[in-house]
């Protein structure tokens, strides 16, 4: 069972404008993320997917396997299946990488990778990981069933303190599984309306009726999305073992 693992970017990204280009230990900040990639026992092949010739330049620099496409996706997902489509080449299941995790953990890809193959009946494996319960919009919470049936996905308030008061939430981790089928049914498809109203892709799956389950996984991960974040990211890094293994 082939997996491929694709890493969309873009160069002008609205919070942290050119962030995919700046460097974290003398190292891009894509290029981290390509390379941790990289360390999965389990993927087959990994292709950056980027909308801008700095960021091909910069990965060709780095021998980081690279794929130019549009500048008009709207989201990273509808880029990756334009992507998998010039690759003209087949696999079972299709990982979005997203290129903004550069502390991504290996061992997440892999464990979501098995866990996909062992639930093929699901279209989209989406993991997270249990955190302190955050009122940041920046973060995604998963919202899942017994069954870990993801049943929404938000930015807000939830589970809303009503009557008890929630100690911890379960935060979208930025690696998506999608059998190929899933994701060219999402790629092809308008976006809906709650989708709209959050800016979070997946909504649209959910709304189209498309099977995901969740997985949790222990861990840190976050995504560079503002400055702090990436300040923060470059002191962790400093302390961080894959780095050791690839700079």
């Amino acid at each position: 069972m082939k997996v491929i693992g694709l890493i969309p970017t873009r160069l002008n990204s609205l919070r942290l404008p050119q962030k995919a280009l700046l460097p974290i230990n003398n190292i891009p900040l894509i290029i981290h993320t390509y390379r941790r990639a990289k360390l999965s026992k389990l993927l087959d092949d990994v292709v950056i997917c980027c909308d801008d010739i700095k960021i091909l330049d910069i990965a060709k620099k780095f021998k980081a396997k690279v794929m130019i496409t549009s500048k008009n996706h709207q989201n990273g997902t509808e880029r990756i299946f334009e992507a998998y489509k010039n690759l003209k080449k087949n696999f079972e299941i299709i990982l979005d990488i997203q290129g903004d995790e550069p502390l991504l953990s290996p061992v997440h890809i892999d464990e979501v990778i098995r866990f996909h193959k062992k639930n093929l009946n699901d279209d989209i494996i989406l993991p997270n990981i249990k955190i302190p319960y955050s009122n940041n919009p920046n973060i995604v919470k998963v919202i899942f069933n017994k069954k870990y049936q993801v049943l929404y996905l938000t930015r807000g308030q939830v589970p809303f303190h009503f009557k008890d008061s929630v100690k911890y939430i379960f935060k979208h981790l930025s690696i998506i599984s999608f059998k190929p089928y899933a994701l060219e049914k999402f790629a092809l498809s308008k976006k809906t309306t709650l989708e709209k109203i959050e800016d979070i892709e997946l909504l649209r799956a959910l709304d189209l009726g498309l099977k995901i389950r969740t997985i949790k996984l222990s861990g840190d991960s976050f995504s560079v999305d503002v400055l702090d974040d990436y300040y923060k990211a470059q002191q962790k890094m400093l302390k961080d073992k894959y780095f050791r293994i690839y700079k």
